[in-house]
């Protein structure tokens, strides 16, 4: 492993962010840029509100981890009456995927218990600290690229690259969280949900019902990232050969699979797979490598129910 260079990670510590940049495993990176998933969950409090670029970890998802995701998302979103979802054909690993837009954060019980936002939303609250995300937008061709712990700022020619390449995406259900001061872009902070409200409490959940199966699932699915090796969030990860190669095994069986069930011909596949991979050349002492390592603590909100003890070792 190696820091971050003068371009990446230095400002980290000050919030200076000019395009701050999240590693998160798969699936829940790409649920975030498809807007299915509209709450990123941490044990920290987001240090930045706008936009907010995703990068997928390398580490390949199991099978059984994108059903129960996509699981838990077909029951949230059925409470609210969308039951036609349109879940990503693959879930690529080592790629910047697109970006959303940080409105706010809240504290797990606040946007648990808020009222004006959809009851599938509440359901997502379930890290002590809720990254609310609008406006999802991904990449129409995902690039590799390295990640880094924490939010860290992407590279200039990265995002110089990356934000020609976005398009829109529509949500299944859209969210516009609602500002406690609509006169204040950054009121929606932890604390400001309590002040309004002091009783706000979080709906009970029928423990038998299908909701507290699709939750009970979700957390599973997460305990295999609660007890990674913690490091200082300046540190960007190095793959070996063989885990860089089973990334790129992986995405192109994935991107064969939906391309074939799109009756895709083997030419066109050649042609799109390339993924946007800048040549090494042109990234040289950055944080652009095909190595396309990237850290396993960025986990997604619900791969953040079991927080690390130290506070400090994260981002």
């Amino acid at each position: 492993m190696r820091r971050g260079n003068k371009n990446n990670n230095n400002n980290n510590s000050s919030g200076n962010y000019r395009n701050p940049c999240l590693t998160m495993h798969q699936p829940w990176a790409s649920l975030l840029v498809y807007g299915i998933k509209r709450v990123e969950g941490r044990s920290w409090p987001s240090p930045i509100t706008g936009r907010l670029w995703i990068h997928a970890a390398s580490k390949v998802p199991d099978e059984s981890t994108i059903k129960a995701m996509e699981y838990f998302y077909k029951e949230i979103y059925a409470l609210n009456g969308i039951t036609d979802i349109e879940f990503p054909e693959h879930y690529p690993v080592s790629r910047l995927l697109g970006c959303v837009e940080v409105v706010g954060c809240l504290e797990r019980e606040e946007l648990a218990g808020w009222d004006l936002v959809p009851e599938g939303v509440r359901l997502e609250a379930q890290t002590d600290y809720c990254w609310l995300c609008e406006q999802p937008q991904k990449l129409l061709i995902p690039f590799e690229m390295r990640g880094y712990q924490g939010v860290y700022n992407l590279e200039r020619k990265i995002y110089d690259a990356a934000v020609r390449g976005l398009t829109p995406v529509k949500s299944p259900l859209p969210v516009k969280f609602p500002l406690p001061d609509p006169r204040d872009t950054f009121s929606l902070k932890p604390g400001c949900i309590s002040a309004l409200t002091p009783n706000v409490k979080a709906a009970e959940v029928d423990k038998s019902s299908s909701i507290s199966v699709a939750i009970a699932g979700a957390r599973a699915a997460a305990t295999q990232f609660s007890k990674k090796d913690q490091n200082p969030p300046s540190t960007s990860w190095n793959n070996t050969s063989e885990e860089t190669e089973n990334a790129r095994s992986y995405n192109l069986r994935s991107r064969k699979r939906s391309m074939e069930k799109n009756n895709a011909s083997a030419s066109e596949l050649t042609d799109k797979f390339d993924d946007g991979a800048l040549p090494l050349s042109q990234a040289e002492d950055s944080s652009f490598d095909k190595s396309g390592a990237s850290s396993p603590n960025n986990q997604s909100s619900v791969a953040d129910l079991h927080p690390p003890a130290k506070r400090e070792k994260q981002s």
